[in-house]
């Protein structure tokens, strides 16, 4: 092993464990398009010019082929599209448009990559398929600042790296040389200060004695990313037609994106160890007093490049994995959404189309409020979802009857069990009703176990709710509520992931089971927010039975309190406070058709105004909207509440907002809002809560 070897060794190390993310290609692995494949099958060979003398990344070897860590990459790139290449090298110096269009290239390779300047030529180029850091090299007594102004040896038509560093440092003096070998002499030499180059290159030829005298100093903030060109006809009649060049780029981008990090890992490694500079006799003299240390080194490094590309094997892994989940997750959420909205959007056209036939638009319009409802229920379970994910469900601890919880529940899924012809028993042996719990989740978990009961039982058959309850060492209650029923059950594979997200049996898809398939994934983990458990047992063909089992201390039945009579009796007029123009009509038509006086405010400032100018007690009722522009529901609130006036203590103020979260309750309440309407509205609700 030589001294160089292993700085070239080292550089590859640090290239990897630090730019091994940016070599992912942006293409997705994409089938090929018919239009492509007939690309690939009629293409012929394509003549691919590539820049020669840049060991290890590109050069000729003795046979006058090209070869180095590109040759790897090109010839990767051509198996897994079908191409056929044919390398030609580019000459030294500056390589013109006319000079390629002329020659019969279909494509120029080491192009470095920059989008914005490209696209605005019209250069069409591909993903990366190679990425390195540019380094600066400079003499040993180089003092090296940003600010300096130094002249900078580069190769002759470098175009993105001339206008990077003319960006980056105006200072700099930009001079062209025709080839690295040039530059290194330029710099050693005294003619120029330092040259930038891709660090594979540099390590390469900073291995000969002839540059003994020169460093690499502190890297360039830019990294260099190759990518190939198409050669494309820009209205001159010469060159490939500006379609064929698209076609061909995105085939090598789809080759591109089946090429994996270990590959490129593996491919820059064997660059650079097969393409080292090979040392003299009198070279390796030179260095003999260095090799034990050399050895020793070496074998350090050549462990840390093991474990650095084992890792990295790990997370591409890991990447693959989370990939496919979050491609899954997004395809059924979009199969989810998509669905009931072109019901809604059919529905509307055939309303549109019986204009005339009452009896028509009343069926449509049931079935459009079904479809409104299920898409409602999906956003709130995405919420529920997203909110236990992020570990911001909120469970409360509040004295719970649970036996008029229970009873409740049960009582809300018999007329929707036996409207299916299925028979439902329940056997509820509750000797503590009062426990402290959060009564809107349990409710939730139990009503979600009733449906999918429900949704997977034939009519005639039977649905059981068994709830009991026991006392554990430490006092608390333990709960247990009991789903059977004797339906489709699931197959033995299936139970494993019954509670992930969206989970359904490839033989329960398209049977009418409709639902958000996010039901049972909420409840396993609101069960196990509240140090509970939720579990299941099935049979193919003989049903199922989901266990919820949760503790919870016991607690006082609260005191018997006095309703409150309502601060505003009667049909007086109602200010409504809301920014949208299409709920603002249609909250407007919906009151004035119940016989209420209107008021219109579209932001909270103006509502403050409308409600300070209007005569005391004339406005009994506020609906606030809570996001607002120039002033917001919970700020417009208190101010009302702080006017000098009797009714400002007094008159209702109702938040009507699509903030739904526990959270936001609790601030309109702060505000000194009187009660809580979710958006979308319960139009019944809502005419109940003003008192209609």
């Amino acid at each position: 092993m030589k001294k160089h070897l292993l700085r070239g060794l080292l550089a590859a190390a640090v290239c990897l464990a630090v730019l091994t993310p940016a070599l992912a290609p942006s293409a997705r692995a994409e089938e090929y398009t018919a239009e492509e494949r007939e690309f690939i099958e009629n293409s012929g060979p394509l003549k691919v010019g590539y820049v020669s003398a840049r060991p290890p990344v590109s050069f000729e070897d003795g046979n006058g082929q090209l070869a180095g860590i590109s040759r790897y990459i090109f010839d990767r790139v051509a198996k897994l599209s079908g191409l056929e290449f044919q390398y030609v090298p580019l000459p030294d110096g500056d390589v013109t448009y006319d000079y390629l269009t002329s020659e019969g290239f279909a494509l120029v390779t080491s192009v470095e990559q920059n989008r914005e300047n490209q696209q605005a030529r019209g250069i069409l180029v591909s993903d990366p398929y190679l990425a390195s850091r540019k380094v600066v090299v400079g003499r040993q007594d180089l003092d090296f600042r940003l600010d300096s102004r130094l002249s900078v040896a580069i190769t002759t038509g470098s175009q993105t790296i001339k206008k990077v560093l003319g960006d980056m440092y105006p200072n700099f003096t930009l001079v062209d040389y025709d080839s690295i070998s040039d530059c290194l002499d330029a710099v050693k030499a005294g003619r120029a200060d330092l040259m930038i180059q891709n660090q594979y290159v540099v390590e390469y030829w900073l291995s000969k004695p002839k540059y003994e005298g020169l460093k690499v100093v502190p890297v360039v903030g830019t990294d260099e990313e190759l990518c190939f060109s198409a050669v494309v006809d820009f209205g001159t009649g010469v060159g490939a037609p500006q379609e064929d060049g698209e076609l061909l780029i995105s085939i090598i981008n789809k080759a591109i994106g089946r090429i994996s990090q270990e590959e490129i890992s593996n491919y820059t490694i064997q660059g650079i160890m097969e393409n080292q500079y090979r040392q003299t006799l009198a070279d390796f003299v030179y260095r003999y007093r260095a090799l034990i240390v050399v050895l020793a080194v070496s074998a350090l490094v050549i462990i840390a490049l093991g474990i650095l590309l084992f890792n990295a094997r790990v997370r591409s892994m890991e990447a693959r994995a989370d990939a496919k989940a979050r491609g899954q997750f997004l395809s059924t959420m979009s199969h989810e959404i998509r669905t009931p909205l072109n019901g809604l959007m059919g529905l509307n056209y055939l309303m549109s189309q019986k204009t005339d036939d009452p009896e028509k638009i009343s069926g449509y319009l049931r079935q459009s409020t079904a479809t409104a409802r299920y898409l409602l229920s999906l956003v709130d379970d995405l919420l529920d979802m997203s909110r236990i994910r992020e570990h911001r469900t909120e469970i409360l601890a509040e004295p719970t009857d649970m036996e008029l919880l229970v009873t409740g529940a049960a009582n809300l899924a018999r007329g929707v069990l036996e409207d299916k012809g299925i028979e439902f028993v329940t056997d509820i042996a509750i000797g503590t009703p009062w426990v402290e719990a959060d009564p809107v989740r349990v409710e939730q978990i139990l009503m979600h176990l009733l449906d999918n009961a429900g949704k997977f039982t034939p009519e005639g058959g039977k649905v059981t709710l068994r709830v009991w309850q026991g006392t554990r060492d430490d006092g608390r209650v333990i709960t247990a509520m009991e789903v059977t029923d004797n339906g489709r059950g699931m197959s033995e594979e299936f139970q494993k992931h019954v509670f992930d997200a969206f989970a359904r049996e490839l033989d329960t898809v398209s049977k009418g089971n409709e639902g958000t398939g996010l039901g049972l994934a909420i409840s396993h983990e609101l069960a196990l927010a509240m140090g509970g458990e939720l579990s299941v047992e099935s049979h193919k063909g003989l049903g199922s039975r989901f266990l919820f089992v949760f503790p919870a201390p016991i607690a006082q039945p609260p005191e018997p309190q006095e309703p409150e009579p309502p601060k505003a009796p009667g049909r007086t007029r109602i200010l409504v406070a809301e920014d949208n123009e299409l709920n603002r009509e249609i909250m407007h038509d919906l009151l004035e058709n119940e016989g209420f006086d209107i008021l219109m405010a579209m932001d909270g400032r103006e509502a403050v105004e409308l409600f300070r100018s209007s005569p005391v007690g004339d406005i009994g009722l506020i609906l606030m909207d809570l996001l607002m522009p120039v002033m917001d529901g919970y700020e417009a609130a208190r101010a009302i509440r702080e006017l000098d006036r009797p009714d400002a203590a007094t008159v209702r103020i109702i938040a009507c907002t699509a903030n739904t979260q526990e959270s936001d309750r609790r601030r309109a309440f702060e505000a000194g809002m009187d009660d809580f309407i979710p958006k979308p509205v319960d139009v019944s609700d809502l005419l109940n809560k003003i008192g209609s």
